[in-house]
């Protein structure tokens, strides 16, 4: 699943998209959010794009049309444990080429508001952080389309 998020509590469930050096996700709203939280600074990639288990995604979320609530952009079919994918790893989706980044993904208030505390207690144990139930952070490295179905590929 590709999911974008226009705006606060919006979201665009999409077949396709493009991914960004720049911009992450095109018409996802994390480049203002980064823009604002940077100040003055330096916008920081290192939470540009998100990934998601979905099976941990529908473990937490149950019905597949409450995923977008997660919060994340990419949901894959892939073992996205920290074993599997340490930070620097490198992935191809589609055409683009995007890297796990070192900062963890957790969730926050607004998933616990949606899924229940006992939900992100879950994520947030010492395997669901070894295994990132939540989710990982990651950068975009090469632009590229990507689409739901596309084969996920580590480089």
């Amino acid at each position: 699943m590709l999911v974008r998020r226009p705006a606060d509590l919006e979201r665009e469930v999409v077949s396709a998209a493009v991914l960004d050096t720049d911009s992450g996700l095109v018409g996802d709203n994390w480049l203002g959010r980064a823009e604002a939280a940077a100040g003055d600074g330096e916008v920081s990639k290192h939470a540009q794009l998100t990934l998601m288990n979905a099976r941990a995604a529908g473990a937490v979320a149950n019905d597949r049309d409450r995923w977008p609530l997660c919060g994340d952009q990419v949901y894959v079919d892939m073992d996205i444990s920290m074993s599997n994918l340490p930070a620097g790893s490198r992935l191809q989706i589609g055409t683009a080429v995007i890297e796990i980044s070192a900062a963890p993904h957790t969730g926050c208030v607004k998933f616990s508001s949606r899924f229940g505390s006992e939900a992100l207690r879950f994520v947030n144990t010492g395997e669901g952080k070894t295994n990132r139930l939540r989710g990982v952070n990651a950068t975009v490295i090469e632009n590229g389309q990507v689409s739901v179905g596309d084969r996920v590929k580590k480089l």
